[in-house]
């Protein structure tokens, strides 16, 4: 696997949703799987942090979502970059990674909150085949164009402070209402709070904790 730790130029800086962004820049020959992340950082800075890779493994540009975060020292930066300018990247690293031959024939469900879409985006743009159920939570109905890109009919969107998306409540309650067979092999990435219940609530229906991977975000 070929790693990166050099300077490479932004290729574009798109907003989407609430105060998120995404950030695409050079590839640089960097060969990474689906699922595992990059530290970035603008040069000349000595903070960085860890953002998953958004898009597929054969796209010919990285791509990063962003959370930009009020007072957010890495955050702020990257916001403000214009195509041209350099951002350093570092990876790629992480294991939270889509095996085919672990999950072929199994029921596939993604849970997420907020960024933590991007690995599932980055999942379903490597394998448009992938039979799966996507449950995404946000807070503001603004933040439902973080789930574009997936086919409509597999993504449940929950919507916990605004009217709007598929359930009004969060993600978790959602879940409980849904059966859930033990053969489910369940992807987790977001927030703790929501990973720990979700947790729970999984190993509570029969599914084993090595068919539960996690990604906490924060």
């Amino acid at each position: 696997m070929q790693a990166l730790s050099s300077d490479v130029r932004v290729l574009a800086n798109q907003r989407l949703g609430s105060g998120c962004f995404l950030l695409s820049f050079e590839r640089a020959g960097l060969v990474f799987q689906t699922g595992q992340y990059l530290s970035l950082r603008v040069p000349g800075s000595r903070e960085q942090r860890e953002y998953s890779i958004y898009s597929g493994e054969a796209e010919a540009q990285l791509t990063v979502l962003v959370k930009e975060v009020d007072g957010g020292l890495v955050s702020q930066r990257l916001a403000g970059l214009l195509p041209g300018d350099l951002i350093h990247v570092d990876g790629p690293f992480g294991y939270f990674t889509l095996e085919p031959a672990r999950v072929t024939g199994k029921p596939l469900l993604f849970l997420a909150t907020g960024t933590g879409i991007s690995p599932f985006h980055s999942f379903v743009a490597t394998r448009p085949d992938l039979e799966y159920t996507l449950l995404h939570g946000v807070r503001e109905v603004a933040d439902l164009a973080l789930s574009c890109g997936f086919a409509p009919g597999r993504v449940i969107t929950c919507v916990s402070r605004e009217n709007g998306g598929t359930f009004h409540g969060r993600l978790t309650k959602r879940l409980v209402t849904m059966p859930i067979s033990p053969e489910t092999h369940a992807f987790l990435c977001g927030n703790c709070d929501m990973i720990y219940e979700a947790f729970d609530l999984l190993r509570a229906e029969g599914v084993s904790s090595d068919q539960i991977y996690t990604e906490v975000y924060f």
